[in-house]
Order: C-alpha cells, then structure tokens, then sequence
C-alpha cells in the first residue's frame, strides 16, 4: 500500500482541514481571552431559574457561580448543633484515678524530699558554721562595696581613660550622692544592730540568746557559701521540661521541611492555626490547630524525628497525631514532659488483686498521657505484630493473663517460639498448651485445634438452639457463660510467632482453615484467637485472618506493607504508622479496637516473676471455682490422638481400593469405627471442611442406598486422595 493510501492519513487531513475551518470562523481580528473577565465573570449565577435569572443562550457570555450576598454558610442553629463542645471540667479532674496518682506522686515527691534533707541535717550546720567566718568577710566587704558606689569605679576610670570630663564629672557628682546617703543608712543600721544585740544580750534569756546566735551564725555561713558547691543539693533533680508555647511550636513546624508551612512563615504568616489554647493535658502539654491547606497530619507524621528535634525534645515525648471526626489537616500535637517509654506507669489494678468477666473492659496499658485504655476480649479476633525484640510475646502474655483472671476462662498457649515465655501461664492455668516447633508439637497443635474446630461446630448448634428470650442475639453472653451445663464458657487461644504453623508444608493449610474459620465464627460462640508473629506478611498472616481480625496491636515494624497487614489496608495513608516507633519504644504500639480510631498505646510491663504470681493467684480462683482442667492439672492429650492422627491416611484406610467414590457419610462412619476417640462425633460437613485445605474437594458423587435405589450425593474420589497423599509426601507414583 502507498503511503498516501493510509488510512490513518486522510483521518489526519479530515482532522486538520476541520481545524483550519473553525479557526478561519473564528473572529480574524486575533482576540485575546481576556482571563480576568473570565474569573470575574464567575460571580453570576449559572443554574437555570435561579434567583429568577433565566439560562443565556448567548455562548460568550460571562456566567457568574460565586453569588455576592448569597448565604456563607449553615445558620446560626446548624452551626450551634455542629459545634464541637470542650467539656466543661478538664478530662484529667474528671478521673479520679489520675488524681489519685498525682496525688500519691506529689505526696511521694515530698516525703523523699524531706527525708533527705532531714538525715543531712547535721553535716548542713556543721558547714554552715566553718563558713561563717568567710560569710562575715564577705557581709562587711559587700557593705563596704556598696557604701562608697564600688559598683560604679569602672564607669569612672573609663570616663577618665576617655579623657572625657563631662561624663567623667556627671559620674563623680552620682557617687558622691550617693555615698552620702549610703553611708548614712550604713550608720544608722550600725546603730540600731548593735543596740539590738546590746538589748537581747542583757536581756532576752539563754535560749533566745542560743537561738538567734545560731541563726546569725548560719545565716553568715549561708553567705559564706562557694558558689560552685552549695551547702544544700537538689534531692531530686527535676526533667528540664519547657513549657510548650505558640512560638516553639510554630518554629518547629516551620524546621520540619514542608514547603507549604515555610513558604506561608516566609512572607509573614504562621503557617499553621491554632483551634484551642495550649493547654496543660496530664504530664504534658497539648496544642491543636489547622495545617495550610494541602498538608496532612501524615506529612508531619512522617517527619516526627525533625519535629523533636524543632522543639528541642527527646523523640519519645513527640506525638502529633489526626483528630478523628476532622479533616485530615487537623493536627494534635502532645509533647510529654518524660520520654513514654522511660516514664512511669502507674500500678495495673489487677497485678495484686482482682478478677476479671472477659465480657467487660479491662485496663490493658496506657496511653501517652498515662491514662488507661481499655480492652475487652470477647467478641474479637486479634492480631499482635511487630519487629524481633520489641514486647510481642510480652504482650501476648500479658493478654492471656487478663484471661487466666476469669475463672471461666479455658486458655490454650501455643510458644512456637519454644523459649517457655507462655509457661507461668501454662503452668498455673492452661487447658492446652506445647512450647516448640517440632513434628510433634505440630500433630498436638493440629489435633487441638482440630478438636477445637469440633466444639465451635457444637457452639453454633447450641446457640441456634437456645430459646430467643435467653440468647437475643444469637451469641454468647456473660450470663451463658455462667451456665455450665451449656458448655459456652470463653475460650482464649494464644498463639506465638504463628507464621510457623501456616508456612508448615504438611500442616500450614488444614491450621490455616482452621484459624480462619475461628477468627470468622468464633467470636460471637465465645472463642477468642489471638495470633502473634515478628514477620507479618502474606503467608504469615493469611489475607482471611488479617482481614477479619477486629482487634490489633502493631509495634514496630519496617515498612508500610507489614504496618498495613497488622492495622489494615489503608492505615498507612491515614496516618497510622507503627513505623514512626523509635527501637527504645519496647511495649508501645499502635491499638486498633474497642470500636475507637488506632491509639498509640504502652503495655503494661510484666516479667516472668510477676506473670507467675498473677497466675497462681488465677488458679486459685480456678480451684474455687471447680474450673481448673487439662495441661495444668497434668492432663494431656492421648498420645495416638498427637502422634498417629493423619486424616488423608485415615480416609484412604476407610475407602476401599474397590470402590473409586465413596459418600462422606459412609466415610465418616468407617472413620468412627477405626477411631471413636477422635472420629466419634463427626459429621460429614466437618470431613469436607477438613480435607479441603489438604487438596481434597468433595462433590455430587453417584451411588446406591441401603434399599437399592441410586442417589446424588455429597461424596470424596479415591483419586483424589492419593493424588493429595502423592504432593504432600512428593512422590508422584502415589498416585
């Protein structure tokens, strides 16, 4: 085809010859568009009717869209019920808890203060009256000094210097002023101290005597004193915390290198607009104001380590944050007086005394300004995530503390981290528990949570049960949690560094279904699963878990990907980075739960020692209560249901080499028959569920019934089996 023969080329000649016709339509005189009229132009209304004024159909011209005079706004009750209300009495006086502990602090800043001043009492007298002597030196010296205007001598021998009389003169006729009437003060104090001396020493009595000498004489040593090593030290040397003011924060904003905030501070302006006075908020100070426009908390959130370093403060007391329910420029900055991770944290109700209904919140750490965050851990599915070496399994503890404090509570603890943190719990407590990574614990694990999955299957049927008026809600309450006869007590299973349950090539997929189909139904029938793990990515938590996990505790962590699969997607973009924590931060995380936005929260602290005295003090209340069972009482799982347990070859045993398909439930009874103790009770919906992470699909499969006659029904293909058996052993002539 020739080159004019392209099609594509008479498209651009059509194209072109169109243009050249409406340019030369166009006004020949070259017009300018005139922008400015163009703008002004947009204060006319352009909506068909409005205001009376009807459409133009002229297309030049001018439309006006910002009417003058038009409403700027809500009314004045719109704007009344929009308002955002301070609360009246200050949210630290509203609790009595934080006065409570300011007021043992200050109560214990005293007492130490006059401790130790009171046993140092002696050396402080003794020398204060070696210094007297140079104190008295010093008195007459300073008197004299200020009697003939010493203070004033250099001014005159520069004036001198400068051969420059007038000063030199205005200066001498000063001092001589003033020596006249300081050296009449001088006298007349001479006169009235000796006469009082004179008085009380012939008259006062001994003790007055005594009392004003020693005053005297400690007074002068006081004076005598060297500047650089004070009689008195400091007992407690006091954080040089700097009150938070206006122009440091706005210095700051401005070193942290957003343009938008420079540029605004370059040509006069703040560069950031403050909502509320800068307020005192518990050991800490609080200001809260408008970024420019087009600046976001999460751009000054992630320049936190220029931001401290604006407002000269260690990076621990450093935490701006979004302000729910606002637009993303509202920022919340609070600068603590102490480092959060140094400072101290007051004493958990619950480390010496207590129990505690999983039903109802429960303090469980604390935020930046030592207040206590609730955690309630019914209802939830939870996930812990962090870095090696920043209190994951300290926290999971923690958490499985709070429910060993419910008596009703069946903990099962899972350390596949094997370093025995989740022992004082296990020990004192648990219902199921192994420490380790292998082969047996594994099978353990996996016919637990097999077991497991068994007893949510009867919950559901249990619940479904019950009459409307007992459970309206179809899930389980604190009051059916008290009935034992139902058997819907709570039950919390720890699981630490999980991510070698799921990566496992013979177990990961069955223990996968298995946690997700806990984390999806268990909630609401009174299971609580709570994973784990220092690497949080795809295969350590599976998308079905990470997704539906409604509660979350993320410490450091690396990157954006790993803070997103912990707190969830989009978490990183609102601000909410677990990323910004600094390696010191041990315990401090960012919390997602209890229905509120993600709070930056500090675990509560408990070693080894303390977890074991919580815990005894836990299966006490066990022991009253009749509840204490299974691993802490020395029960264990029967060796064959750990050790010898394989679903594939268990079905391959019951399915003969004769009979290529077989329904699920002859299956499910020739697997009772060749294991009551764990195939007992099982139904043939609970076969398709657990083979279905091996590889093993069910489906229609044809066959014939007791009196004959042939039906479709649900059913498994010995192929498929050995297929299954085949890729997991890997050996492909299996099949």
């Amino acid at each position: 085809m020739k080159h004019g023969d392209n099609p594509n080329n008479d498209e651009e000649h059509e194209l072109f010859a169109r243009l050249e016709k409406e340019m030369g339509a166009a006004d020949s005189s070259g017009s300018v568009l005139d922008f400015v009229k163009r703008r002004s132009g947009r204060h006319r209304t352009a909506e068909s009717g409005d205001a009376g004024v009807p459409e133009s159909a002229d297309p030049d011209e001018i439309i006006q869209v910002d009417r003058p005079g038009g409403p700027s706004g809500p009314g004045l009750m719109g704007r009344v019920r929009g308002a955002r209300r301070r609360p009246v009495v200050p949210a630290w006086a509203q609790s009595w808890g934080e006065f409570k502990s300011a007021g043992k602090g200050v109560a214990a800043y005293f007492g130490h203060v006059a401790a130790y001043h009171a046993i140092r009492t002696p050396w402080y007298t003794v020398r204060l009256l070696l210094q007297s002597p140079r104190g008295v030196a010093r008195f007459v010296g300073d008197t004299m000094r200020w009697t003939t205007d010493g203070e004033g001598d250099p001014f005159r021998k520069a004036a001198a210097a400068d051969e420059d009389i007038d000063r030199y003169l205005k200066l001498s006729r000063q001092r001589d002023r003033r020596v006249r009437w300081r050296t009449l003060v001088t006298v007349l104090a001479s006169i009235v101290g000796i006469t009082t001396a004179l008085t009380l020493y012939v008259l006062a009595p001994a003790w007055l005597r005594a009392l004003a000498g020693a005053a005297v004489a400690l007074a002068l040593g006081w004076l005598g004193q060297p500047a650089d090593d004070p009689v008195i030290h400091r007992s407690v040397e006091i954080p040089k915390a700097t009150k938070l003011t206006s122009d440091i924060v706005l210095r700051a904003l401005g070193a942290i290198g957003i343009s938008a905030i420079s540029q605004a501070q370059s040509k006069g302006g703040e560069g950031f607009t403050f909502t509320a006075p800068i307020t005192r908020d518990g050991p800490g100070w609080l200001a809260e104001g408008d970024l420019p426009y087009g600046v976001t908390v999460t751009d000054v959130v992630d320049r936190r380590e220029k931001l401290a370093s604006g407002l000269r403060r260690p990076l621990g007391t450093v935490w701006p944050e979004a302000v729910p329910h606002e637009h993303t420029g509202r920022l919340k900055l609070w600068v603590g007086d102490q480092d959060m991770s140094q400072s101290k944290q007051p004493d958990w109700p619950l480390a010496k005394s207590g129990s505690v209904d999983l039903f109802k919140p429960v303090a469980g750490g604390t935020d930046q300004r030592g207040r206590w965050v609730p955690v309630t851990l019914m209802y939830i599915a939870g996930v812990v995530g962090a870095i090696p070496r920043m209190g994951k399994t300290f926290l999971l503890r923690l958490l499985l503390l709070i429910a060993a404090l419910d008596p009703r509570a069946e903990i099962h603890s899972y350390d596949l981290k094997g370093t025995g943190d989740l022992d004082p719990v296990a020990n004192a407590v648990g219902y199921r528990h192994r420490a380790g990574d292998d082969e047996e614990d594994f099978l353990y694990a996996l016919a637990a949570m097999r077991e497991l999955q068994g007893e949510l299957r009867r919950r559901t049927k249990v619940i479904r049960e019950l009459p409307r008026d007992i459970c309206p809600e179809s899930k389980v309450t604190t009051e059916l949690a008290s009935k034992r006869s139902l058997g819907l007590h709570p039950i919390v299973v720890g699981v630490d560094e999980c991510q070698k349950w799921f990566e496992h090539p013979k177990y990961g997929k069955e223990l996968e279904e298995i946690c997700t189909d806990l984390v999806k139904r268990g909630p609401a029938t009174g299971i609580v699963l709570l994973l784990s793990t220092q690497r949080p990515d795809d295969s350590s938590l599976p998308k079905g878990i990470s997704a539906n996990a409604s509660a979350r505790w993320c410490l450091k962590v690396m990157s954006h990907i790993e803070n997103d699969l912990v707190l969830g997607t989009g978490a990183y973009k609102r601000g909410v980075r677990a990323t910004m924590f600094a390696w010191g931060d041990k315990g401090i995380c960012y919390f997602l739960g209890e229905g509120a936005d993600a709070r930056i929260v500090r675990s509560i602290e408990v070693n080894s020692v303390k977890a074991e005295r919580i815990a005894l003090r836990a299966r006490t209340l066990r022991e009253r209560a009749g509840t204490l069972a299974g691993y802490a009482l020395g029960e264990h799982m029967e060796a064959e249901a750990t050790s010898s347990y394989d679903l594939l070859a268990d079905v391959i045993a019951v399915v003969p080499a004769d009979k290529p398909k077989l329904w699920n439930e002859v299956v499910v009874s020739n697997l009772a028959e060749l294991r009551p103790e764990i195939y007992g009770e099982w139904t043939p919906e609970q076969l398709t569920a657990a083979l279905k992470p091996l590889g093993v699909r069910t489906g229609q499969v044809w066959g014939t019934t007791e009196d004959g006659n042939g039906a479709n029904r649900r059913g498994i293909k010995r192929a498929d089996l050995l297929k299954a058996i085949a890729e997991r052993d890997g050996k492909s002539d299996a099949a």
